[in-house]
């Protein structure tokens, strides 16, 4: 079973220091931390902020190919986690046609910003997700969590690089 979710923001992690996309079900009762690249975040914050770069940066340039072939981008799925790796799948459409492309979730994401794609995750993969450590030290893992759990509209607030 899938859920839609959204991306309720980006954020940086104060243990690791890393971006974190952080999407969250339509119905704001799961929310599901993903640790990103900054170059990946860069690409989503800059689509969030609805800035446009006077040349096209990859992911657009990727959209532009897309569009040019007529192919569609139906959907992300966040499919699984393994090893605290996320994977996911960009499901596109050409013609009648159905492709399913495996991706990083981060790029994923930036890819249906630009096409105005819906975002699922898999159900195992946020029941996971939830017992994920994201640390070895218990002590930090526990303040990353409640620190996730805590945090407020207004600290999603512009992304700095």
């Amino acid at each position: 079973m899938e859920i839609e979710m959204k991306i309720k923001g980006l954020v940086i992690d104060p243990i690791s220091k890393m971006p974190i996309v952080v999407l969250e079900d339509l119905q704001n009762e799961r929310m599901l931390p993903i640790w990103i690249g900054v170059f990946e975040a860069n690409a989503i914050s800059l689509k969030m902020e609805n800035v446009t770069s006077p040349r096209p940066m990859t992911h657009d340039l990727v959209i532009n190919f897309l569009n040019q072939l007529n192919i569609a981008i139906e959907k992300i799925v966040v499919t699984d986690v393994k090893e605290n790796t996320f994977y996911a799948n960009i499901h596109c459409r050409q013609e009648n046609k159905t492709i399913i492309i495996d991706s990083r979730p981060s790029d994923a994401i930036a890819l249906s910003l630009r096409m105005d794609a819906p975002i699922f995750v898999q159900h195992d993969v946020v029941e996971k997700a939830q017992s994920l450590k994201f640390d070895e030290n218990l002590e930090d893992s526990e303040k990353l969590k409640t620190w996730l759990e805590s945090l407020e509209p207004n600290d999603f607030g512009k992304y700095k690089m």
